[in-house]
């Protein structure tokens, strides 16, 4: 029996390196090739984590190109594409929380020293409009940062990360 694309989608996005191939594709469209060379990471190991986060239906193929007799696929994310993993179990979320931690935690090795910063961390008591009204607002702010996202090492431009995780608690 197939899985649910939920579910599917949830195990494809508890890998680290398909974060980052997310993040990367999110500013442009890029083949395996660009994206190994952007990320660092072997072409044929990028390949295989893009089919399955295209296969997922988080990547949309954005063009094929023909490179030396090949055919190329070039991939990009749609951020809203995600929407549809919004109803997770208890487990499929700490599963992906857990991957977006150690995703922090490298992030947090390339901080720019000096540079301006902004960390939350809290576990609070707010009335429900209050609630409602900050997860618009990151709801919002998350939408801003991935519709001006940029190709990587676009001049002018500067590499930030961004983590927004809000939910109410039992």
């Amino acid at each position: 029996m197939p899985e649910s694309p939920t579910l599917d989608g949830l195990r494809v996005l508890a890998h680290p390196l398909r974060l980052r191939i997310l993040s990367a594709l999110t500013g442009t469209a890029m083949s395996a090739a660009e994206a190994a060379r952007e990320l660092g990471e072997t072409q044929a190991n990028v390949s295989y984590h893009l089919r399955r986060l295209h296969e997922a239906g988080l990547l949309d193929i954005a063009e094929e190109v023909r490179i030396r007799g090949g055919l190329a696929k070039r991939y990009r994310h749609d951020p809203e594409s995600g929407a549809r993993l919004a109803e997770r179990s208890p487990a499929e979320d700490s599963a992906l929380l857990a991957t977006v931690t150690e995703e922090l935690k490298r992030r947090a090795d390339a901080r720019a020293p000096g540079k301006p910063s902004s960390l939350t961390d809290a576990e609070l008591w707010v009335t429900p409009e209050v609630w409602a009204r900050a997860l618009h607002q990151a709801t919002e702010l998350s939408r801003l940062l991935h519709d001006a996202a940029r190709p990587p090492r676009t001049r002018g431009a500067v590499r930030v990360s961004a983590s927004v995780a809000l939910f109410e608690l039992r």
